[in-house]
């Protein structure tokens, strides 16, 4: 499994921590950047990683902003993206068993590197149920082709 990665200037230091806990997983990851402190625009960050888990270049997505908040909104833009923010493992679990989330928004200001790590590995061995969830996601799908996406 491939994953995409990618942060802004606030998240930089925490996607560090990530991409580490994520290579001790022996993980394959593409880093879409940032990979300065210099001042960025998220949008393009969420953009690239979004349109990578979008075209099935990567199968999950990590992304990391200062709150996590723009860079999901940012994310969602992208058809096919459930991107969520997460800030507890429980979240983490629930975000891909009910709805199949396949963008993990994080916050560097928000949740510290050990945390952050845990919530990846829960995010990562989370698997879709399916069942009722499914009838539910067909719904975001079809809002999705009915708005153009």
């Amino acid at each position: 499994m491939k994953l995409a990665i990618g942060s802004d200037h606030a998240g930089l230091v925490l996607k560090r921590e990530v991409r580490r806990a994520l290579d001790e997983r022996q993980l394959a990851v593409e880093d879409y950047g940032t990979h300065t402190d210099d001042s960025v625009d998220y949008p393009d960050f969420a953009a690239r990683v979004a349109q990578a888990v979008s075209r099935g270049d990567c199968a999950l997505g990590v992304l990391v902003c200062g709150t996590g908040i723009g860079m999901s909104i940012a994310a969602n833009k992208v058809s096919g993206i459930r991107a969520a923010v997460c800030t507890t493992e429980f979240e983490a679990r629930m975000a891909r068993a009910h709805n199949d989330a396949n963008v993990l928004c994080l916050g560097g200001r928000v949740v510290g590197a050990g945390l952050a790590a845990q919530i990846v590995e829960a995010f990562l061995d989370q698997r879709f149920e399916g069942g009722r969830h499914e009838r539910r996601l067909q719904k975001i799908r079809d809002a999705e082709i009915q708005n153009g996406r």
